[in-house]
């Protein structure tokens, strides 16, 4: 098989995935007889790359592997029509999340601590069920509280390749802090998936449902 057959399968299981591929996911495609390495694919994603460089669509290489996503000017666009406009989520659940992708491992009375607030049963089974984070261990103290940390789907979704991709933030005390609710470029189908996408603006102007202001100590 020869390059250009390679770019175009490549490009091919890119756009049918609909998610990222891992480099063992792209080399599965090719038969052992056609001596196909990892340089080949590496080759044929740059190629790619190059030929998308003019066009509203790119690679991106995440944790998970590679995908093909729409660009940043693109995406906009898109957000107009109904399947590709992104979910919004709430500004206590962008607080949550951001406090455990930059304090991981992390319990949750930690959670309730830097924000300020009891945390909402609703915020973590939201970001439980979307697999954006997990129980990593359980902290020696007192009831051994479990700790939470990230998944690669999360890095996969707001389009990071490692952890130390992610911006640098500080104590969280304002919106802004947090990350951006989806990655730059990538059109989401989900636009309405459930309660915890609320409001008419990605950052609503209250907590979530169910938080009080935390004991002061």
């Amino acid at each position: 098989m020869n390059a250009p057959d390679t770019r175009n399968l490549v490009e091919a299981a890119l756009l049918g995935a609909g998610r990222p591929l891992s480099m063992t996911q792209l080399l599965s495609l090719f038969d052992p007889l056609e001596d196909i390495s990892e340089d080949d694919v590496l080759k044929a994603l740059g190629d790619l790359e190059q030929d998308y460089a003019a066009r509203e669509i790119e690679i991106r290489e995440v944790a998970g592997g590679w995908r093909v996503q729409t660009g940043i000017s693109a995406a906009e666009r898109l957000a107009k029509l109904e399947r590709f406009r992104p979910p919004r989520f709430s500004r206590a659940l962008l607080e949550s999340l951001a406090a455990i992708a930059y304090r991981q491992p992390i319990t949750r009375a930690e959670i309730e601590e830097l924000r300020g607030v009891r945390l909402s049963g609703h915020i973590m089974r939201t970001l439980m069920e979307r697999d954006w984070i997990e129980v990593v261990g359980h902290k020696e103290t007192p009831g051994r509280p479990a700790l939470y940390g990230t998944t690669r789907e999360f890095m996969d979704y707001f389009g990071l390749k490692r952890l130390d991709d992610l911006p640098s933030a500080g104590e969280f005390a304002s919106p802004d802090d947090a990350p951006a609710a989806g990655p730059p470029g990538r059109a989401r189908a989900d636009a309405a998936e459930g309660a915890e996408e609320q409001g008419t603006d990605l950052f609503d102007d209250g907590g979530d449902p169910g938080e009080t202001p935390s004991d002061p100590d």
